[in-house]
């Protein structure tokens, strides 16, 4: 039985069941003369209406949308009939049948702007015998049709009729899902014409097939097409249920899927519902299966293909969990770059992108050494600590050239949200893996080299701590098992060449500095940013800007005039940026054609630039007592502070200036107390502290100073003062000091030293602790300043100061 077939007429369709009327007598009474002489004619596409029976009916074509506009209002009788070709849109009489029937509209209901659903009864058979319109909508005259009644009192013709009864009695048992209502008309049906439409109306049969019983009026013959037909759907509806018996036990739970899933996309191509969710789904567990996931992870993903196979897809979780499967599926969990460590190679690689900078190669040389040796070992994280501009970055993708790997670099700089590292919960709409994921995802295997940049930078705040979370990545022996919130999986990091970079270590949470093998990288000598400017900044600068080296040549003396007017930093960042201005400078004008090249002078570098932006801190011209040249670490580099010491009468009081912060103030306070107690082994009257007020300060007022590497040139300054004593102007000093007198190890020894040589100082004090860092001071330095290591005040006061005046 066919119990699904509520036919389209305009598309073929199907929606309900063809249902029988509970008129009293079969609706062929109407052929009396009831029914008008023309009629509309409403073509129909793969359905076939009965008399007796009730169907509803889609509507959307144009044509037969008029048609109902311009009949219902008048009589609500249409001829319906089966066209040909159900794809044509306008079939004209030649592409229709010529039978038909009779039907009354009994309910009409609108769908949309254009949608219309209409109730149709049939009433009679009929014919078509001349059309008598084609547009906008078909008229014809038709001709209504009675059945012939089977003779009475014929013993063959009532054993069909009976049998007929009998086989559709038993289609009716093997099929549940027929209506309650067509098993009434069966069972209390005695009009054998009614009976034979009705089945007819219901059997699982070709429209080719339907068409014919339509056309055939007498209703003995329909009886024996239709028990043919009866004989034909039980003899499938037998051999079924003997295969769904026969290979119930065999029925795989893979085959039980296939059978669903073909079974779910018929019923939502009946419906009229796009099958591409069905197919998405698929396509993504094609993708889980070659994805290779671990037990864990494809257990969980099974879990969601279940539920996302029986949520709409018109529902907000269906599209969470296709993006979450997605992200699963896309997630390299077997996919390694092919590893080659060549450490000759990495050697030329690095030389090639780096200048200097022996110590560092030399340790990233046996880091990749060892993991040439030993590449499933778990080598330590790399922190590269530096000012900005010294090539921190460009060092890590060095790192992955040689190693052949694929390299991503993380932004960490303001980052607070926790979220980011870990990702977010798949609790709302847009949720999204952490950085860490995306990059895996994005770069497609599981051992690239990731660089954290700015790890120092790090925030934190109401939305969590994002360097915590950093400690379970950052753990060689953790991050094996690193679970990001959103994909709720394990997943491996271990194989991954962590990388950070920093430009201090203050703001570093100490656990989090204590899994990082710290390398520090110092700032540059004004020799080695020559030979960087010269070797690859200019170079890089001209191809950029289009020119070449016979059209812009930049001689020594300019690189030098920009590096010390117009740049002060430990990198090369600004040194570039400003060659960059005075190579657009020649770019325009070669443009213009006013020349047709130049050589960059310092007079054209000023010509570009304008004056010099910065005025190079020089040694002192003379030496007084109370001045004292003294050496600082920033962020930029090395720098030169001249400390000066002045006194007045007054009561003993105290003034510091110069925006210094409170450790250096309390070196000042420590320099001071330690001068007292020394007075009279420096020939100092006790009482003069007692009547003179005493004012320090460190120019460059504009400039917030801290640290207490300035002691040993704060007590010098105040031991020059009292003991009126000047220091030589050629002497430089850094160093903590004690009450005691002893001079403690500082920082940034190769930065002071550097500051110092660009001075034009021929001797630094050092304290005799950093003597060990000698060694890997710049060569030149070494060579042009004299560097004496000293372990308390007393040794200081010996080599700065000069006899009274």
């Amino acid at each position: 039985m066919n119990t699904v077939a509520l036919m389209d007429a305009d598309a073929g369709t199907s929606a309900a069941s063809a249902s029988p009327t509970d008129e009293a007598g079969h609706a062929e009474a109407s052929a009396t003369g009831t029914t008008p002489e023309v009629l509309p004619i409403l073509p129909l596409r793969d359905t076939v209406l009965f008399p007796g029976t009730l169907m509803p009916l889609s509507i959307g074509r144009d044509s037969s949308l008029r048609l109902l506009e311009e009949s219902l209002p008048h009589s609500k009788v249409l001829g319906l009939v089966l066209q040909k070709e159900k794809q044509s849109e306008s079939p004209g009489q030649d592409e229709l049948h010529d039978h038909g029937v009779v039907g009354r509209v009994v309910r009409m209901i609108r769908q949309g702007e254009k949608g219309v659903v209409i109730l149709v009864h049939g009433e009679s058979r009929m014919r078509l015998t001349q059309v008598l319109q084609q547009e906008p909508f078909m008229k014809a005259r038709v001709e209504t049709l009675a059945s012939e009644p089977p003779p009475k009192d014929d013993d063959l013709a009532e054993a069909a009729v009976r049998n007929l009864r009998v086989s559709a009695q038993k289609l009716i048992e093997k099929q549940p899902d027929v209506p309650d209502e067509v098993k009434a008309v069966f069972a209390t049906l005695d009009d054998i014409g009614a009976l034979t439409d009705i089945l007819a109306a219901n059997l699982s049969i070709e429209s080719a097939a339907k068409q014919k019983l339509l056309e055939e009026t007498n209703v003995l013959r329909r009886v024996t097409a239709l028990q043919e037909h009866l004989n034909s759907q039980l003899h499938i509806a037998d051999l079924q249920s003997k295969l769904r018996e026969n290979v119930h036990s065999e029925f795989s739970e893979a085959q039980k899927r296939a059978y669903l899933r073909e079974q779910l996309r018929a019923i939502q191509k009946e419906l009229g519902e796009d099958g591409s969710a069905e197919e998405q789904v698929e396509d993504i567990r094609q993708r889980l299966d070659k994805a290779g996931l671990p037990e864990k992870a494809r257990a969980h993903a099974n879990r969601e293909l279940k539920r996302i196979e029986i949520i709409p897809p018109q529902s907000p979780d269906h599209s969470v969990i296709v993006n979450y499967l997605e992200t699963l599926a896309e997630l390299p969990w077997n996919v390694l770059s092919d590893e080659h460590v060549d450490l000759h190679k990495a050697q030329e690689i690095l030389d090639r992108d780096h200048h200097g900078l022996a110590k560092i190669k030399k340790r990233l040389i046996e880091y990749l050494a060892v993991r040439k040796l030993n590449p499933g070992g778990r080598g330590p994280i790399l922190c590269f600590l530096g000012p900005p501009g010294v090539g921190k970055t460009s060092l890590g993708q060095s790192i992955a050239e040689a190693l052949g790997r694929k390299f991503a670099r993380i932004s960490l700089g303001g980052l607070h949200d926790e979220s980011e590292i870990r990702g977010h919960r798949r609790t709302y709409i847009g949720s999204m893996p952490g950085r860490l994921i995306l990059e895996l995802k994005r770069l497609g295997t599981r051992n690239p080299v990731i660089m954290l940049d700015e790890i120092d930078k790090l925030g934190a705040d109401f939305r969590g701590d994002p360097a915590s979370a950093l400690l379970e990545v950052l753990d060689p022996r953790q991050n094996q098992e690193f679970t990001d919130r959103y994909v709720d999986v394990p997943f491996d990091l271990s194989q991954i060449i962590f990388i950070a970079t920093c430009n201090t270590l203050d703001t570093i949470p100490p656990p989090l500095r204590d899994r990082m093998e710290v390398i520090e990288l110092p700032g540059y000598t004004e020799r080695e940013k020559l030979n960087i400017a010269r070797n690859y900044l200019v170079k890089r600068q001209l191809t950029e800007h289009g020119l070449t080296l016979g059209q812009c040549a930049w001689s020594d003396a300019a690189i030098e005039c920009v590096i010390e007017d117009y740049t002060r930093e430990a990198g090369v960042r600004n040194l570039e940026r400003q060659i960059a201005s005075v190579t657009r400078h020649v770019a325009a004008r070669i443009a213009k054609e006013e020349i047709a090249k130049a050589k960059v002078t310092p007079a054209l570098v000023r010509e570009a630039l304008g004056p010099a932006i910065f005025v190079r801190e020089n040694k002192l011209q003379t030496s007084t007592p109370g001045v004292v040249t003294g050496l600082a670490h920033t962020t930029s580099g090395g720098e030169v502070l001249h400390i000066e010491a002045i006194r007045f009468p007054g009561k003993g009081g105290f003034t510091l200036t110069g925006q210094l912060g409170d450790v250096m103030k309390e070196s000042v306070r420590a320099a001071l107390s330690l001068v007292r107690s020394r007075a009279a082994q420096l020939g100092i009257d006790p009482k003069v502290f007692d009547k003179n007020e005493v004012h320090v300060h460190v120019p460059a007022g504009a400039v917030p100073k801290d640290g207490p590497s300035a002691g040993i040139a704060m007590f010098t300054a105040l031991a020059s003062l009292f003991t009126n004593r000047p220091v030589s102007r050629d002497v430089a000093m850094t160093g903590e000091v004690t009450l005691r007198g002893l001079v403690l190890p500082i920082g940034g020894l190769k930065e002071k030293s550097i500051a110092a040589l660009r001075a034009g100082i021929k001797t630094i004090l050092i304290p005799k602790l950093n003597e060990k860092d000698v060694p890997d001071l710049p060569e030149e330095v070494r060579q042009r300043l004299k560097i004496v290591p000293v372990g308390t005040v007393d040794e200081v006061l010996k080599f700065a100061l000069e006899p009274a005046a």
